[in-house]
């Protein structure tokens, strides 16, 4: 069941049993509504290079990278970019399998054939020998819906990856990453010299496709050239200002709502099916999605919990499914519980 096949399975589904406990919400920008920022008015002029070194700041990476930090319209517009690059320099692409089905999508748009590897239960990185071809490897920090952080021996595994060969390199999608400065492991994957940066006002401001950095080495002059050409409108600069400048906490605020929400959830879910979400996604900042090694078929039938199973985010073995805690309160606090016989 992909996506879209799901959408219509859960609005059925909740529309036939209103006992169901709804924790397969995904659209974070309905269910934070409130919280998003207005487009500001007038015609004042932003410029790109301000607001790459105001980035930067913010984030604690050295002013000096303002050359390799590439104004995109987000990191979806950033693949594209990064992809038609790859593409062109026939490289390897390897995508995480079970993570979002689009970076496939924009792979196969800019003509590459991607090959994937598993993050769920855990990532698996790819054991396939380097080759004469560029390599470049595709990772989430945090990954959804993993739901966590990478750890230091995740961490550690992806550098002796890098380090295999002269060729290889790593892509870093940070876009759910609302701390500042970034977490320690994508720092730590940074300081190689051998990672690209990608991060939006997406997540932390829910502003979808507006405004991104891509931070690239400035020796691959084509990669600079093709993101210089394609700038983010305007009105995207100045809305891209206003965020950063005005509503610099509101990532912090994002954070706390979420934290709310899954403690509601937590509190709504039997207790097996709490016990199957791991602690490292419970208690990761910011996260909405948690993985439980049971399969969603099971949970809705045993446990009157709806859940996704993963095959909503891309190719998976993995047998268990992924709740999520953006459901409206309101509508949690209104789930029946399971009744006795079914826990």
């Amino acid at each position: 069941m992909n996506f879209a096949e799901f959408q219509g399975f859960r609005q059925q589904q909740l529309g036939a049993s209103s006992g169901l406990l709804d924790a397969a919400e995904t659209n974070v920008y309905r269910a934070l509504a409130a919280l998003r920022p207005d487009q500001p008015t007038g015609t004042s002029t932003v410029y790109r290079c301000d607001l790459a070194r105001a980035w930067l700041r913010r984030y604690d990476l050295p002013e000096e990278w303002s050359r390799r930090a590439m104004v995109c319209r987000g990191v979806r517009h950033g693949l594209a970019v990064v992809f038609r690059q790859l593409s062109d320099g026939q490289a390897r692409l390897w995508l995480p399998g079970d993570v979002y089905p689009v970076y496939f999508e924009l792979a196969r748009a800019a003509g590459l054939e991607p090959a994937s590897y598993p993050t769920l239960p855990a990532p698996a990185l790819p054991g396939s020998p380097a080759d004469r071809r560029p390599e470049y490897l595709l990772l989430a920090n945090p990954s959804k819906p993993l739901g966590r952080y990478l750890s230091d021996d995740e961490c550690t595994a992806v550098i002796s990856w890098l380090e295999e060969s002269p060729r290889r390199r790593l892509l870093i999608d940070s876009v759910y990453d609302l701390g500042a400065p970034f977490a320690a492991g994508t720092r730590r994957l940074l300081d190689t010299g051998r990672a690209v940066l990608l991060h939006s006002v997406t997540k932390g401001w829910l502003w979808p496709r507006t405004f991104g950095i891509v931070v690239v080495d400035p020796a691959q002059t084509e990669w600079v050239e093709a993101f210089r050409a394609d700038p983010p409108a305007p009105a995207q600069l100045r809305l891209a200002d206003r965020l950063l400048t005005e509503h610099g906490d509101l990532p912090l605020r994002i954070v706390d709502e979420l934290a709310a929400r899954a403690e509601r959830l937590f509190d709504r879910l039997p207790d097996e099916v709490l016990a199957a979400i791991p602690t490292e996604s419970r208690t990761c900042p910011g996260n909405y999605f948690f993985p439980v090694e049971i399969p969603a078929e099971t949970l809705r039938r045993e446990f009157g919990v709806l859940a996704m199973p993963v095959s909503v985010f891309g190719d998976s073995d993995w047998p268990g499914s992924v709740l999520t805690s953006l459901a409206h309160p309101a509508g949690l606090a209104d789930a029946h519980s399971p009744t006795p016989a079914a826990r």
